[in-house]
């Protein structure tokens, strides 16, 4: 009786004693939340303002500028229209993407669909495009001067730049798809597996347009780095004011027009008016590929 009694006293005591323990951490762990709560809120926040603090400031100053010699056909130091680098941009971006596409999204199904577990080929080629997704653009532009116009003899040109582009978008588009491929349930692939389909139909008809919204994300990104690439461009694809008659002709894309008009410090009102173009363009690709990658998911 006396051992269970000094027993009970025992768990009594445990009990408040575990209880004090637990009503402490509790109100630290709300002061936590709450601290963690206003960090997140406020990031957020501070992110949004300086975005809407980018655009509406380009958009103050360029929007004014607008006049419609910006948007002739022919370049002129007078007009600096940058209508020949509208057209070069939409150019330079389709080039690329149709080089780099096909490439990146085979190789990302070869990797998740075919490559079997622990191949030295695959860990390999993952470690290539980490690294090429870390090196600078301006080496990019290097290599294409120094290979496709110097080497090869193709000269500053459309072709040498949409080339150059494409090495340097391949990684993101690789590892983009090879996420989105990931993230489709295998379920999806058993079901066509028991439905008797074979492992390529079951690839292209099932997994990839169940993956297509990650794919298009990453072609999203690709394009706007396409577009305001720079510093490879002016190496492999020259700062002609001319619009491209082929592969082989020279021409400037609107980032590196901006460029080229803020850099001269004469015509700093017509590089905000582009700038304001630039944003514009962005905008609509994104929309558009939205917009295409909410019908395939309906699908």
């Amino acid at each position: 009786m006396m051992n269970s009694a000094g027993g009970a006293v025992s768990l009594a005591r445990e009990t408040m004693r575990t209880g004090s323990r637990d009503s402490e951490p509790k109100s630290t762990q709300g002061i936590q939340s709450l601290l963690l709560r206003v960090l997140v809120y406020g990031a957020a926040l501070f992110t949004f303002a300086v975005l809407l603090f980018l655009i509406g400031y380009i958009l103050i100053r360029g929007i004014p500028y607008l006049t419609p010699d910006l948007f002739s056909l022919e370049y002129t130091s007078e007009n600096c229209s940058m209508l020949p680098s509208i057209i070069t941009t939409v150019q330079m971006t389709l080039l690329s993407l149709l080089v780099a596409i096909p490439i990146s999204v085979f190789t990302a199904v070869y990797l998740v669909e075919y490559a079997k577990k622990g191949n030295k080929l695959v860990g390999l080629m993952r470690l290539t495009t980490e690294t090429l997704s870390g090196i600078p653009s301006i080496v990019y532009g290097l290599f294409g001067m120094l290979f496709f116009v110097m080497q090869i003899g193709w000269e500053m040109s459309l072709l040498s730049g949409a080339l150059t582009l494409s090495i340097m978008i391949l990684p993101l588009i690789m590892r983009s798809t090879e996420e989105a491929l990931l993230a489709v349930p295998d379920m999806y692939r058993e079901a066509s597996f028991g439905l008797g389909a074979g492992k390529l139909r079951t690839v292209f008809r099932i997994v990839v347009p169940s993956a297509m919204p990650g794919i298009l994300a990453g072609i999203i990104l690709a394009v706007g780095r396409v577009v305001g690439e720079t510093a490879a461009l002016m190496y492999t694809a020259g700062t002609a004011t001319e619009i491209p008659t082929s592969l082989l002709d020279s021409g400037r894309t609107l980032a590196v027009h901006m460029y080229c008009l803020s850099s001269e410090g004469l015509h700093t009102d017509q590089a905000y008016a582009t700038a304001v173009v630039l944003l514009l363009i962005v905008l609509v690709m994104n929309t558009v590929s939205a917009l295409i990658a909410r019908k395939l998911t309906k699908k």
